[in-house]
């Protein structure tokens, strides 16, 4: 088989069924849909399981919230196909969708993912993600996120391929593992990512592949909430501590720890103070747990690489944000 979709879903009954028939309408056939219900309550578990006895359809229910790197690992370790395909419950994708994802993977052997360009739903000139990176501060980024999303048209190398909508090589995902289950939510994939980078492998931007995204649908469409800024809180401390070698990450602590200091600053001023500090305290406490990839002198040059990425990403996210407050000016000076 070559490819396995997994869909996780959580209280999805808005538009689950409707992520999943754009699935079942792929050009590409060849592929198993799993779909992960993580204790739904609502109608969405009984939508998923109006599809059982179809073939090449599995549900997997758990009887509570198990968090999305959980649910994807139970899908993949289910799964059969060449590539795992993670697709959030609130995207939707164009019918060539998959193919073209496929059609990105083969080219090079050294590509472990492959990502989707994901559009806003509601706001179809713009786009939600182009591919994901990070910054010498710790910050996780999505490029292209509130721009039009044709100014992303040129395929290429990326950092880290969201998981809301992107393709991975099950033989790389076995030899580094699988979603790091102390990552609840956010920035599993960015993690994912960056250890494949360190092993030198790649992911890659394909533009072709088009999905439409709602975006927080799940955990909450507001850009700050109480979950969310301890999910920021915990994993922004994890992401880098856990990836980066010891000399690395001393190298760039000064740095990352006035990043996390201006996090704490706009948190706190936007009324979640407490919870993002709660998500730090977490990140302590699971330090001795995380499974921290061991320092290999022939993985030099990819450490390397990976450095030159953080320190040119700072660049990147600066251009961002003077966009978005042009942008934003033009916006509010229109009539």
């Amino acid at each position: 088989m070559k490819a396995s979709i997994v869909i996780p879903n959580l209280n999805g009954a808005g538009w689950l069924r409707d992520s999943i028939e754009s699935i079942w309408a792929q050009t590409e056939q060849d592929f198993e849909l799993i779909v992960v219900d993580n204790g739904s309550t609502d109608e969405s578990l009984a939508i998923a399981k109006g599809y059982e006895g179809r073939a090449r359809y599995t549900l997997i229910c758990n009887a509570r919230n198990t968090g999305f790197s959980h649910a994807v690992n139970q899908g993949i370790r289910a799964a059969k196909g060449e590539y795992v395909v993670l697709f959030n419950n609130d995207a939707f994708a164009e019918p060539d969708w998959l193919a073209r994802l496929i059609e990105a993977a083969e080219a090079d052997e050294k590509i472990f993912a492959v990502q989707s360009l994901m559009i806003r739903h509601f706001e179809r000139e713009l786009a939600d993600d182009a591919g994901d990176y990070v910054t010498l501060f710790g910050w996780a980024c999505k490029r292209g996120d509130g721009f039009p999303w044709r100014r992303y048209q040129k395929p290429g190398r990326i950092f880290s391929a969201c998981g809301g909508a992107s393709l991975y090589r099950r033989r790389i995902l076995d030899e580094i593992g699988l979603f790091d289950e102390l990552f609840f939510a956010y920035f599993e994939d960015v993690d994912i990512s960056w250890r494949a980078n360190s092993l030198g492998y790649k992911a890659m931007y394909c533009p072709a592949a088009k999905c439409y995204h709602i975006c927080g649908a799940t955990t909450g469409a507001v850009r700050y909430n109480e979950f969310k800024s301890v999910q920021s809180g915990r994993n922004s401390i994890l992401l880098p501590y856990k990836n980066m070698p010891i000399l690395m990450f001393l190298l760039n602590f000064p740095f990352l720890l006035a990043g996390y200091l201006l996090k704490v600053l706009v948190f706190g001023l936007r009324g979640f103070w407490t919870p993002y500090l709660k998500g730090a305290r977490e990140a302590f406490a699971a330090i001795p747990k995380l499974d921290k990839p061991k320092f290999r002198l022939k993985n030099l040059p990819h450490y390397a690489l990976i450095e030159v990425w953080l320190f040119w990403n700072c660049f990147a996210y600066a251009s961002y944000r003077i966009r978005r407050f042009f942008a934003a000016r033009r916006k509010k000076a229109a009539p």
